[in-house]
């Protein structure tokens, strides 16, 4: 059975664990466990069908039950993603997806609370003590149904025209567990291929096809039907016939608006705090 998840932690799983080509930690920070994965061998990247890289993911999310004092948390998630970061040079972010539909407006909602910077600069950023925000880009692109133009291919002229140093790639993605929706939060440096959370994937968005570090950061929002049916059935999925189940169906959590609209508000903080590093929080959420 071919189970369908874009975590690296749950291909792992489903590879068997071998350690051969991986390094994996994890540790716990307040609420929220991280583990973290550095797949190293191209072996290792087809074994887990992930591209070689770092796979950070985060879970134990408040964002259903006790959406309170989540400063913690999203301090903890930009200190993560920080590290993927060049150190200068303007940031791009890209919020994929189409904002219309609830389980795919993660990345143009997340992008709604990034603070785009790239246009304050000289006298204007002195004298409102600005002068120390690192240059930032923000777009949400929309999808090819709406534009005609590949997102892959926006990003790409965009990368040409203002040269950010790294791209920020943010996306809803799909987990094979019901247990992963909408309570963990996956960061690579990997790139990310828009439209893979619902089995449409287009132009892979990755240091190979920009020339730029691409960070994806990304939340489950759905599961596939039938590798949710497999999941459930564990050992009988092999015995039992789910072929009639159309591949196409999705299922998200009945919640699935709340989730998206703190999600996204806990991912947008938590890439201001990781690019905007001489500012605090309190700052940055005055700004937002």
């Amino acid at each position: 059975m071919n189970y369908r998840t874009d975590l690296a932690l749950e291909a792992h799983e489903l590879s068997g664990g071998g350690k051969d080509g991986i390094i994996c930690s994890s540790e716990k920070a307040g609420q929220l466990r991280i583990h973290k994965m550095h797949i190293t061998t191209e072996q290792a990247a087809e074994r887990l069908g992930k591209p070689t890289g770092r796979y950070i993911t985060l879970e134990g999310l408040p964002l259903t039950d006790n959406f309170r004092d989540v400063k913690k948390q999203i301090e903890t998630i930009g200190n993560e993603i920080y590290p993927l970061l060049p150190v200068d040079g303007t940031i791009l972010v890209i919020g994929i997806g189409n904002a219309d539909i609830t389980p795919d407006s993660l990345g143009p909602k997340s992008a709604d609370t990034v603070i785009a910077t790239r246009h304050i600069s000289g006298e204007i950023a002195r004298s409102a003590g600005l002068d120390g925000l690192r240059p930032t880009a923000v777009l949400s692109p929309g999808v090819l149904g709406q534009t005609g133009i590949e997102v892959g291919e926006i990003i790409l002229s965009l990368a040409e025209s203002i040269h950010p140093s790294a791209v920020i790639a943010i996306d809803a993605l799909a987990s094979r567990s019901l247990s992963h929706l909408g309570k963990t939060i996956q960061l690579s440096d990997s790139g990310i291929a828009p439209g893979s959370g619902i089995g449409n994937n287009r132009l892979k968005l990755s240091r190979e096809t920009l020339g730029i570090p691409v960070v994806g950061i990304g939340m489950p929002t759905v599961v596939d039907c039938t590798t949710l049916a497999a999941d459930l059935l564990g050992e009988n999925a092999d015995s039992t016939d789910i072929s009639e189940i159309d591949g196409n169906l999705m299922v998200t959590p009945r919640e699935i608006d709340l989730l998206t609209e703190r999600a996204s508000k806990l991912i947008g903080m938590a890439v201001n705090c990781a690019i905007q590093r001489n500012y605090s929080f309190e700052e940055l959420a005055a700004l937002v």
